[in-house]
């Protein structure tokens, strides 16, 4: 069965959403391309915000409206989440051996990190880089449906880079 269009005197088959509410994505009205096109001409989500809310919407958006916390300085914030990454509470690198590596002048933390981004400890800068870009992209929570598991894994990712740019700016 067609939907029929819910602009007022349109018979026309109503194929695309538009929203009833701003804030209620789940609620909508079934539209005519002709009546979608209007609809959008007219849509403002900002129309009843002064200059502030629309900054604060703005600002917020950059971390998907979900709160942020500060951690004081970047080397506090690194220290909690390399912690964290170590935890491994998705078990991720639950088989992994981290103190296998033979190179002395490593830390126990860049070997770590090498063995989180699966690589050698030889392994030169280019190619760190390389792996993390890729790393990157398959553990994104964009491309994995927003998903706490694949965040916490890109978090250790991240944390590895981190340790291993800052070894080797030393």
């Amino acid at each position: 069965m067609k939907n029929i269009c819910d602009w007022s005197k349109c018979n026309k088959i109503g194929m695309y959403k538009a929203p009833v509410e701003k804030d209620n994505s789940k609620k909508f009205r079934l539209l005519c391309l002709e009546h979608i096109k209007e609809f959008n001409k007219s849509w403002n989500y900002f129309a009843d915000m002064n200059n502030e809310e629309i900054e604060n919407f703005v600002k917020s958006d950059l971390t998907w409206h979900k709160p942020t916390k500060s951690f004081g300085s970047s080397e506090n914030f690194f220290r909690i989440l390399w912690l964290n990454a170590l935890d491994d509470k998705t078990g991720i690198f639950k088989n992994s051996d981290f103190r296998r590596f033979e190179k002395s002048n490593l830390t126990v933390k860049d070997k770590e990190a090498f063995k989180i981004l699966g690589l050698k400890s030889d392994t030169n800068w280019s190619d760190i880089q390389k792996k993390f870009k890729i790393l990157v992209k398959k553990y994104h929570p964009d491309k994995n449906r927003g998903s706490k598991k694949f965040e916490d894994i890109l978090k250790k990712i991240t944390l590895a880079y981190s340790q291993l740019r800052a070894s080797m700016n030393k």
